[in-house]
């Protein structure tokens, strides 16, 4: 007599389950890497309001590797969500927006005043609009560009930015550093947000096509930065930041004015090809 509601209780997780939505939103795995992104991101806070601005730019670059792997992952078990999603660029609000912003107000922006923590509002805003605008539009990119600097990637320049002033000893508050941090911080918070493309490094054609060269190409930029990590860093974050205006500049100047991602109707019509920041779940 007690059989028959154990099979009817059966039988109704395995319709939860085949609806997916349940099952699929609680998956676990992809969930936890995305709560070591948040919890990377709140421990940065907390070094940077203590002072040790070296542990904040480390925590920052941590968060940067579990978004990168809870996007993976939810690939590979099939545990992406519409929860992951939302719960991931929250994630990613507090790391790659609040951590950094904070950062290099208490690092260097601090002792300007209000445009110091305005610049540092400025960037966080921006990090919130683009993962918004990136949310809305996840449908109508394509792989091969980012449309806009990706807010990972802002806040990673701002990491490599404060290790390197930090490990060479470089002065902060002098008459040169303090005022470019200054404008650095405006500038990539208007990067987050401008529609200047940024290569995704997701041409997977390419990868299938030469795997040997592209094995290579990561041994070969691994070896690179072990041989001064701050410094190498900084210079392959500065580098990839300002390969969006360059490219941008030389596409207006070839007449390819097209703009990446773009939602117009006639963007629409006839969509570039190859363009999406493919995402989990996943700046």
């Amino acid at each position: 007599m007690q059989i028959e509601p154990v099979k009817k209780r059966r039988s109704r997780r395995r319709r939860l389950r085949r609806d997916g939505e349940v099952f699929r939103g609680t998956h676990i795995w992809p969930n936890l890497f995305t709560t070591g992104n948040l919890f990377s991101g709140f421990f940065g806070i907390v070094k940077a309001i203590g002072g040790n601005f070296e542990l904040a730019a480390i925590a920052v670059l941590a968060s940067c590797l579990f978004d990168i792997l809870d996007g993976k992952v939810a690939r590979m078990t099939g545990g992406t969500s519409r929860f992951g999603v939302e719960y991931d660029s929250l994630a990613d609000l507090v790391a790659f927006g609040v951590a950094p912003g904070l950062l290099i107000y208490l690092l260097a922006l601090k002792p300007y005043g209000r445009i110091g923590w305005l610049a540092a509002f400025v960037y966080m805003a921006c990090g919130a609009l683009r993962l918004a605008r990136f949310n809305v539009q996840v449908e109508t990119t394509n792989k091969k560009f980012f449309v806009g600097l990706p807010i990972p990637g802002g806040a990673t320049m701002i990491a490599t930015t404060v290790l390197f002033l930090r490990y060479r000893e470089i002065a902060v508050h002098g008459p040169v550093i303090g005022p470019v941090l200054l404008v650095a911080t405006f500038l990539l918070g208007s990067f987050m947000i401008s529609t200047m493309p940024y290569n995704s490094f997701k041409d997977f054609e390419f990868i299938k096509a030469r795997p040997s060269f592209v094995v290579f190409g990561v041994i070969l930029l691994v070896s690179v930065i072990a041989v001064d990590p701050p410094l190498m860093l900084f210079i392959i974050l500065s580098l990839y930041t300002l390969s969006g205006p360059v490219r941008w500049v030389a596409w207006k100047i070839g007449g390819k004015d097209k703009k990446v991602g773009s939602t117009e109707p006639e963007a629409a019509q006839s969509p570039p090809e190859n363009v999406t920041e493919e995402r989990r779940p996943l700046v």
